[in-house]
């Protein structure tokens, strides 16, 4: 039978990207490692790694077999937790994916309270706007904004998500404010830094589509949110977003009986498996009562919390 470490060292390869940064993670020569791999590979008798001077790739056979192997220690640490009756603890590390502006103001600023209340786990996020592979990546669990497809994966909705269309009082002054959804095409708009369509639902369950016209066009979803509250135009933004800044009076909800699609939600996503660690499911339970079912950053005035924006 394949010796766990074995299973361990070539799941940490993937993880890290590298064989010489899962040696650093865990304590282990390039050259232990890279053994170590090899004598997995030739007791599988096929190629896992494809390797080069600067990076690893996954073969079709790796791919398979990494999918399996994620599983497999899962059930390792789910089986071990049980035995020493330590169910109740996170242990390990636990690897994070997360939108870039959400992660930094509404995931980081909690992170020190969930390791507290946890002294033996460490935390890995990793911010980025777009979607990873959790698996082939080796994330534990990816907090997404998004109305998600039928998948693999496992979703665990942690609140909703309201959407607003807002400009700042001083665009306001300059070039008034739009009356009706029409009146829109009038107005200098900011475009989603991904480049989608505004879909907006009216009050009578009303839908439109328009694609938002304007001067100034990112792929930062931060650049975005500084321009509208410059008073550059008018912004669709979630309120997780801009939340204070709307309670201040720094930016006005306007066209109040339009919003955003309300399939859109905040979702924990993890691997399908039978046993989740221990690691992922209380953070995943921090996450849902932090947030849910009224998140705070939609009454900021009234909120214990604080956000990294404010």
């Amino acid at each position: 039978m394949t010796p766990t470490s074995e299973l361990e060292i070539f799941a940490r390869v993937v993880s890290a990207g590298s064989l010489s940064a899962a040696g650093r993670e865990m304590g282990l020569s390039p050259a232990v490692v890279s053994k170590r791999l090899r004598k997995l590979e030739d007791r599988l008798g096929t190629r896992l790694l494809q390797r080069t001077t600067r990076q690893i790739a996954l073969t079709e056979a790796g791919q398979g077999f990494h999918e399996r192997v994620v599983a497999i220690l899962a059930a390792v640490e789910e089986a071990e937790s049980f035995v020493s009756r330590r169910s109740a603890q996170a242990r390990g590390t636990l690897k994070i994916s997360a939108p870039t502006s959400f992660g930094r103001m509404h995931v980081a600023p909690h992170l020190t309270a969930f390791m507290e209340a946890h002294p033996d786990l460490s935390i890995n996020l990793a911010l980025s706007d777009e979607f990873v592979d959790i698996v082939a990546d080796g994330f534990d669990l990816a907090i997404r904004i998004a109305e998600l497809p039928d998948s693999s994966l496992v979703a665990r909705r942690l609140a909703d998500v309201e959407r607003l269309l807002v400009a700042a009082p001083d665009y306001l002054a300059k070039h008034g404010e739009p009356k009706s959804v029409d009146d829109l095409a009038q107005h200098l708009c900011l475009p989603p830094h991904n480049g989608e369509l505004w879909r907006l639902e009216g009050p009578d369950g009303a839908a439109v589509s328009l694609r938002p016209d304007g001067p100034l066009s990112t792929n930062s979803s931060e650049v975005l949110r500084e321009a509208v509250i410059a008073g550059t135009g008018i912004a669709l933004r979630s309120t997780w977003d801009i939340g204070s800044e709307l309670a201040r009076g720094e930016l006005v909800h306007v066209l109040p009986d339009w919003r955003a699609s309300r399939h859109i939600g905040l979702h924990a996503v993890y691997p399908s498996r039978r046993f989740l660690p221990v690691k992922v499911r209380l953070f995943i339970d921090y996450l849902a009562d932090l947030y849910g079912p009224e998140p705070y950053w939609d009454h900021p005035r009234n909120s214990q919390y604080s956000t990294a924006a404010e």
